[in-house]
């Protein structure tokens, strides 16, 4: 019943404001300052406040809300605690299953290059060589070659 007349106290307010507010030629603002006052009465006469006012007043409605919560918890743990584990299976199952699988690289994937990653470091130690003088070989024309490539 207070809801009921809280509602009907406040739609009268707004039609006031909407009345002063077109007595001042403003009328597309007073017709949305109506429409907006006419919520609150129009959700008292069709029950919606007083479904909303029985909700908030009944213990077990809070309860559930707290089973609901309690819901939340438990999946956010279960997903946090899969995460860590890093998900179904040890290690050694996970990779004995990507072993059996030959299609786990996408189809579009270019196959990796083995060879030039074992000769980097045979060449790096022929760089890092001491020319005939003892000092360390300036040679740049692999850069150079780069740069004049990119026409630079």
């Amino acid at each position: 019943m207070l809801t009921s007349t809280v509602c009907a106290a406040v739609s009268a307010a707004g039609l006031g404001i909407a009345a002063i507010t077109a007595y001042r030629k403003r009328f597309l603002a007073a017709t949305r300052i109506a429409a907006y006052s006419l919520i609150p009465i129009g959700l008292v006469m069709t029950g919606v406040i007083d479904w909303l006012a029985g909700i908030v007043f009944k213990p077990t409605v809070w309860a559930g809300f707290g089973v609901l919560a309690l819901s939340v918890v438990l999946f956010m743990t279960t997903r946090a605690v899969e995460r860590r584990r890093g998900g179904v299976g040890s290690r050694k199952e996970r990779r004995a299953a990507a072993a059996d699988r030959p299609d786990a690289v996408a189809p579009a994937a270019s196959a990796p290059s083995l060879g030039a990653g074992r000769a980097a470091p045979q060449a790096a130690k022929g760089k890092a060589a001491p020319a005939k003088g003892g000092a360390p070989k300036d040679d740049f024309s692999d850069i150079e070659a780069i740069l004049k490539k990119h026409g630079i």
